[in-house]
């Protein structure tokens, strides 16, 4: 798939008022719609664009557009580029840290610590830019000025964005398991408490409850002392 001109719309424009393509050839070089390029010539699409020459800009050239004028099923290609830009190659490189502002990374690794420890390390050294021994000196309160470091909010001190924060943040909860969730007792549905259940399954357990189990029975040689003494006084009180 060929690529688009620079400016397509400007571009398409201009062939429109000063050449005699037909739309579907200047849709198709201009990455457009053709109903759209239609619109560019009846004013409805564009509307106060300048038309862009690709001429001028090295885009096409007039053999090109003659070739196209003349043949309504020939397409139109961009013409090579004269500059060779050189391929650009992204490397890795850390978050870069102004120099104002290196000093306070410590403080902002002992924050990242203490109120995200979900953090990985990979992640607190991209927020802040440090290095996995800066970080790790922090963790084991082994760093050169650990006693006079204060904990400061990266945000705040520039060294990240609230939302690279927030995603980081988000990110490592996202990896950590998450801890079952105990509700509890919970209720069962209408369509089992209501619903028709054969009379056979009730019992008077099911309405009422189990009943308490009864007390032992005593022995029949059992003698309660106290009844005795209380029919003695009785017996007393009545003489």
């Amino acid at each position: 798939m060929n690529a688009a001109p620079l400016m397509p719309k400007a571009t398409a424009v201009w062939l429109v008022e000063h050449t005699s393509l037909t739309f579907d050839q200047i849709a198709d070089f201009c990455k457009l719609h053709p109903l759209e390029v239609k619109g560019i010539a009846d004013g409805e699409v564009a509307a106060g664009i300048k038309g862009h020459d690709p001429i001028t800009s090295n885009q096409l050239t007039r053999e090109t557009i003659a070739k196209g004028e003349a043949d309504a099923d020939f397409k139109l290609t961009l013409a090579p580029s004269k500059v060779h830009l050189p391929e650009f190659k992204k490397t890795n490189r850390g978050r870069y840290t102004p120099l104002s502002r290196r000093q306070e990374r410590p403080n902002a690794i002992l924050w990242l610590v203490r109120n995200h420890p979900e953090l990985k390390d990979a992640q607190v050294m991209r927020l802040v830019g440090t290095t996995k021994t800066t970080l790790q000196s922090i963790r084991d309160r082994t760093h050169p000025s650990f006693s006079t470091l204060s904990p400061l909010d990266p945000v705040t001190l520039g060294l990240c964005s609230q939302l690279d924060l927030d995603m980081e943040v988000t990110r490592a909860n996202k990896d950590r398991p998450q801890a079952a969730v105990d509700h509890g007792a919970t209720l069962l549905s209408a369509e089992i408490t209501t619903g028709p259940r054969p009379e056979a399954s009730f019992s008077q357990e099911d309405v009422f409850g189990a009943k308490k189990p009864k007390a032992a029975e005593l022995p029949e040689d059992h003698v309660d002392v106290d009844s005795v003494f209380a029919k003695l006084k009785d017996l007393k009180v009545k003489q």
